[in-house]
C-alpha cells in the first residue's frame, strides 16, 4: 500500500499532526503547564496513563491515576478535548489479573475503553515487544544489536504465561504503537496505518510514531524545515514523546519548543488526538492487512533508525 500524497484532510487543512505523550516521570509541576499550552494553541492530543499503583520501586515511575489529584486534572484535560490512553496497568510488570483490574479501573475512571494503547518498556507483560517486535533475519538482526536483552523477555502475547493478556487487548483495545521513526511524516513511513498484522493477532491495529522521546529530539523531529516538509507532502505526523522530560523546567517552556510549536499552529495543520486521526484514516482506507513483505520492510527501517538514533523506542 503507498501513501497518498495529498489527503483530503478534513476542513481543508493541509497536513495532520499529534502526539502520543508516554506518561513516564509525569508530575502535576513538570507537564500541566504543557498541556495548557497546547491547548491554548488550539491543539489536541493524545496523553497516557497507568489506572493503578504499583506495589515496588518502580524504575521509571511518575504519578498514576490512583493520585486523586492528578486523577481530577486528568479528568480536567479529557473534558478539554484529550484523549486519555493507556500506557500499561501500573509502571512495573502486572500478571494477567492486575492488566485486567487495570483495564477496569480505566473504563470506570474515563467512561470508555482505552483506544489507544503503548507499550510500556518496563513491563515483560508487554505486546510481541523486544525482539517479538521483528521476524526472522530482522529479528536475529535486532538481538544482536541489543545483545539478546530483550529476547523472549515480553509475554503478554504467549497464552500460557502467567503474563498473558492478548485475548483482552484485542477485545477492548483498537491501536497499538509499534515502529517509530526519525521521518517528521510518520504516513510516508508507515503508509499503510493503521493495519492489521495477521501474525500479530492479539493486536487489532497498529500504528507507527515519529521520533521525540524527549525535548531535544521533539525539536529536531519539528525543525521548520521538517514542518514545511510535512505540510507540503500533506502528511500526518504522530510524535512519540514524553512530555516529562525537559519540555517545562524551572518554571518555564522549552524556548525551541514553543517557537516550533507556534510555529506549527499557525501553518494549517489538523490538530486531533491519536485515536481520532487513526479513526479517520481506517474509515478512508478501510481494514487492511499487512503482507510479510511490507512488514519486513518496515521492520528493516526502523532498524536503521534503531542504529541511527539509538534509544529504545
Amino acid at each position: 500500500m503507498t501513501a497518498q500524497p495529498h489527503i483530503p484532510w478534513p476542513d481543508g487543512k493541509r497536513f495532520a499532526f499529534t502526539i502520543f505523550d508516554d506518561t513516564d516521570h509525569q508530575t502535576l509541576e513538570n507537564v500541566p503547564p504543557v498541556y495548557d499550552f497546547l491547548a491554548d494553541l488550539g491543539l489536541r492530543t493524545t496523553k497516557s496513563v497507568w489506572p493503578l499503583n504499583g506495589s515496588g520501586q518502580p524504575a521509571i515511575g511518575g504519578l498514576t491515576a490512583e493520585h486523586p489529584d492528578n486523577l481530577a486534572w486528568l479528568k480536567q484535560l479529557q473534558a478539554r478535548g484529550f484523549e486519555i490512553a493507556l500506557h500499561n496497568a501500573t509502571w512495573e510488570t502486572s500478571r494477567r489479573a492486575d492488566t485486567l483490574r487495570g483495564l477496569d479501573r480505566f473504563r470506570e475512571l474515563f467512561g470508555h475503553e482505552p483506544v489507544a494503547f503503548a507499550n510500556h518498556a518496563g513491563c515483560r507483560e508487554g505486546l510481541y515487544w523486544g525482539d517479538r517486535r521483528l521476524s526472522g533475519w530482522n529479528r536475529l538482526g535486532y538481538n544482536l544489536l541489543t545483545l539478546g536483552r530483550n529476547r523472549g523477555r515480553f509475554q503478554g502475547h504467549e497464552q500460557g504465561s502467567p503474563l498473558f493478556w492478548g485475548d483482552a487487548c484485542r477485545e477492548r483495545i483498537t491501536f497499538v504503537r509499534n515502529f517509530v521513526f526519525r521521518d517528521i511524516n510518520t504516513l510516508a513511513a508507515c503508509p499503510s496505518m493503521p493495519y492489521h498484522d495477521p501474525d500479530r493477532p492479539y493486536v487489532r491495529y497498529w500504528f507507527a510514531a515519529s521520533e521525540g522521546p524527549d525535548v531535544g529530539s521533539f525539536n529536531k523531529t519539528l525543525s521548520e524545515a521538517n514542518q514545511d516538509r510535512l505540510s507540503a507532502a500533506g502528511g500526518a505526523c504522530i510524535m512519540y514523546t514524553h512530555l516529562a522530560s525537559g519540555f517545562y523546567v524551572d518554571g518555564k517552556l522549552n524556548t525551541r519548543f514553543s517557537e516550533l510549536l507556534e510555529r506549527l499552529a499557525g501553518a494549517g495543520g489538523w490538530f486531533v488526538p491519536v485515536s481520532e486521526l487513526l479513526e479517520f484514516l481506517l474509515r478512508r482506507n478501510g481494514h487492511y492487512e499487512i503482507s510479510a513483505t511490507e512488514r519486513k520492510r518496515l521492520e528493516r527501517r526502523w532498524l536503521r533508525d534503531k542504529l541511527w538514533i539509538g534509544g529504545s523506542s
